[in-house]
């Protein structure tokens, strides 16, 4: 009986908010047991120097096995300070680029073209496995700051760039030649192809390991390096700015806010590009949004069916609360169980956990498909999110007075599912007259109003 009022119970507490969950029914956890939020210090630093660094973060399904269909996603972050460029490189995974801060000038090269694009905030695009691209900060005063979601092709999970000009780390692919095959290939002499296209860089390299122990660096020298005010003239003529009315272009990039929000108040703004709206997505099955969450503000909670969101924190601080199953913070289940403990974690895995984190910007957190999930934002919050499954995918909102999907439940049904009446429930329901976004403590805010009244009235 009292596993039927559970099941039974938990719908309506959903209606009455995520937060709710820690302290009537469910357990409740945070960092470090929360295997949803992956904190900024969970990116690795691949390159770094005076100009800026890449970071990679850790892989997703090392963390729990909820995570295993997305053991072939990646996410890297890019930054570099004004008047630099990431020299020319082509990596073995398909990209989704997005510029999160600053002014950026892509070089995409083809066989027999290049194109080049000024970007801003919000510009994405799609650069294809093996294209070979290039990218400047153009700014005179702003860093630029890019997230790519990388989907490898070779290895699930583990991508390998391939660099045009040789450093510390890693030497230029072409020097991987034998002399024959680069004297056939450029139809010049091997010495002249040595002094032009690799000496230096191995000249370089020697300099720098000489005077690695001095300058304690390990990290890559020769990926993004300065460049003159000359030379940021010259990559940007017929640069083409990014059109802010189109998303439908197959190869050139498109602006998350190039289209009027799905979900809109004054409490907050949703974004959405989807497959359908742009082709580049839809052979990577993948959508990108954009949310901004006034502070004091929510989103309300809600899952999605199929999709599984991965969301970076670009700017703010806020809180999340996600509600799943226990133990799904275990990274395996131990190899040998006899049946009984296997029967008895089964059982425990049924029942519902609360998972929240505060997030701060470079955070990231991931939503499994069907995990209620809400934002607070206790300042101005702006998230980005990758939504993977993205087709078919339907948003359902458990609160609020549109695409609330509770509210379609029949009055019968209500009768039975929930331990109030029909009636007691259409009124919750009711009692949210917001859409998507609302006041984070409408209740406090009210009481807080009522008493300054009285204490008006009283004087």
């Amino acid at each position: 009986m009292a596993a039927t009022t559970m099941k039974a119970s938990f719908p309506l507490l959903m209606l009455m908010g995520i937060s709710f969950l820690a302290s009537v029914c469910v357990s409740s956890r945070s960092d470090p047991q929360n295997p949803f939020i992956f904190k900024s210090n969970k990116f690795q630093t691949l390159f770094e120097n005076e100009n800026g660094h890449i970071r990679l973060l850790q892989k997703f399904d090392q963390r729990s096995k909820i995570f295993e269909n997305l053991q072939n996603y990646r996410l890297l972050e890019y930054k570099s300070k004004p008047h630099t460029i990431f020299l020319p490189q082509h990596t073995d995974a398909d990209y989704i680029l997005v510029v999160l801060s600053g002014k950026a000038i892509l070089t995409v090269l083809k066989p027999d073209d290049r194109n080049s694009f000024n970007l801003e905030r919000e510009d994405t695009i799609k650069l294809p496995a093996g294209t070979i691209a290039y990218l400047v900060n153009r700014d005179d005063n702003e860093e630029l700051r890019v997230l790519d979601l990388a989907i490898p092709v070779n290895r699930p999970g583990q991508l390998q760039s391939f660099l045009l000009s040789g450093n510390q780390n890693q030497q230029s692919y072409l020097s991987g030649f034998s002399k024959n095959i680069l004297e056939a290939s450029f139809n010049t002499d091997y010495e002249e192809i040595e002094k032009v296209l690799l000496e230096e860089h191995e000249k370089e390299t020697q300099h720098r390991r000489s005077l690695k122990d001095k300058r304690q660096q390990s990290q890559e020298e020769n990926v993004i390096v300065k460049l003159s005010r000359g030379q940021i003239e010259e990559l940007s003529k017929n640069a083409k700015s990014t059109s802010k009315k189109s998303v439908s272009s197959e190869s050139e990039p498109f602006n998350l806010r190039s289209r009027a929000p799905i979900y809109s108040n004054e409490f907050g703004k949703f974004f959405e590009i989807t497959p359908e709206k742009n082709p580049q997505l839809q052979d990577l099955d993948i959508f990108v949004n954009s949310v901004e969450i006034k502070e004091g503000s929510i989103l309300l909670p809600h899952y999605n069916s199929r999709a599984i969101v991965i969301v970076t924190v670009n700017e703010g601080k806020g809180d999340f609360e996600l509600v799943g199953q226990r133990n799904e913070n275990q990274q395996e289940q131990r190899k040998e169980v006899d049946e009984e403990e296997e029967q008895g974690e089964e059982e425990i895995n049924k029942q519902v956990q609360n998972y929240k984190a505060k997030l701060s910007s470079g955070d990231v957190f991931v939503i499994p498909a069907g995990h209620p999930v809400a934002v607070k934002a206790s300042s101005n919050l702006d998230l980005l999110g990758f939504g993977i499954n993205a087709e078919n995918n339907q948003r359902n909102f458990l609160a609020g007075d549109e695409d609330n999907v509770i509210s379609q439940i029949q009055r019968p049904v209500k009768e039975l599912a929930f331990p109030g009446s029909a009636q007691e429930v259409d009124r919750i329901l009711e009692n949210q007259k917001q859409s998507h976004f609302t006041d984070a403590q409408p209740q406090q805010r009210e009481r807080g109003s009522r008493e300054t009244r009285d204490r008006l009235s009283s004087v």
